[in-house]
């Protein structure tokens, strides 16, 4: 049975660290790439889904700027992982209006992958049916030294004084942040941390932790996910007020929809 969420009071933007494959093929006595193959199923699903029940924009961490430190031979296949992933997926991107973003130090991505993912993203980049963005050699840490940098090269040109610098130029240089402030952050796997994900978008995001490997997050996590968050109320910081929202079910067609893929 679906949790209950309420349709009319979405999360706008959800971000996911989508962590377990690895774990997912120990348990199952595979090789990690099984893991990641498995994850990109989900990563599928999980799309599919938050499509389906309306949620505006989607942020994935696919690849961390860290993840260039594993084995050789596993970075080679998730990048493999990835290019296939891209030309599988664009039918159904463009058939169901879904921009494709990629954020992150995609420059260090390779020459095979780029040739797939930059005609991808401008392909798409005129849909509005929700926004699908991809965390590829990404860390929230490395984007905000990168924002930075920009910022100080803009001012020692002269095109902008250093003291207007504010929090809305800085995110205005996030690329993460061109959808707009996290409002709910998954991690699943059941580590309990953010792992360098979103650091400036997801400062007042709710956060949402599964014991779910990830290959096995399912529309049921996923709406779980959005309930919990339903289930809070977000001050920023301001007291606590009265709510009056209510809590409807999920459209029994998305939950049918859900379960037979």
């Amino acid at each position: 049975m679906s949790p209950l969420v309420d349709l009319r009071r979405l999360p706008r933007h959800v971000a996911i660290i989508m962590d377990g494959n690895g774990r997912w093929a120990q348990c199952q006595g595979s090789d990690r790439t099984i893991g990641h193959q498995e994850g990109s199923r989900a990563v599928r699903r999980i799309v599919r889904a938050s499509r389906r029940v309306g949620i505006e924009a989607l942020t994935l961490f696919a690849f961390s700027e860290q993840n260039w430190h594993r084995p050789p031979a596993e970075v080679v296949a998730l990048m493999e992982l990835l290019r296939d992933f891209l030309i599988s997926e664009r039918d159904e991107l463009l058939e169901n209006g879904i921009r494709l973003r990629a954020v992150g130090r995609v420059e260090k991505l390779p020459p095979r992958v780029r040739e797939i993912l930059d005609p991808l993203v401008a392909e798409t980049a005129h849909l509005d049916g929700m926004t699908l963005t991809l965390a590829l050699s990404y860390g929230g840490r490395e984007e905000i030294l990168d924002a930075t940098r920009a910022l100080a090269r803009r001012a020692c040109a002269g095109e902008l004084d250093v003291d207007a610098i504010d929090e809305a130029q800085l995110e205005g240089a996030l690329p993460s942040l061109a959808v707009g402030r996290v409002d709910l952050l998954v991690r699943t796997g059941g580590e309990q941390r953010i792992s360098n994900f979103l650091l400036w978008g997801a400062a007042y995001a709710e956060l949402h932790f599964t014991n779910a490997l990830w290959p096995d997050f399912d529309e049921a996590e996923l709406y779980a996910a959005i309930a919990a968050y339903q289930g809070r109320e977000r001050r920023f910081g301001r007291v606590q007020g009265a709510t009056t929202e209510t809590t409807a079910p999920v459209l029994p067609s998305l939950a049918h929809e859900a379960a037979g893929e």
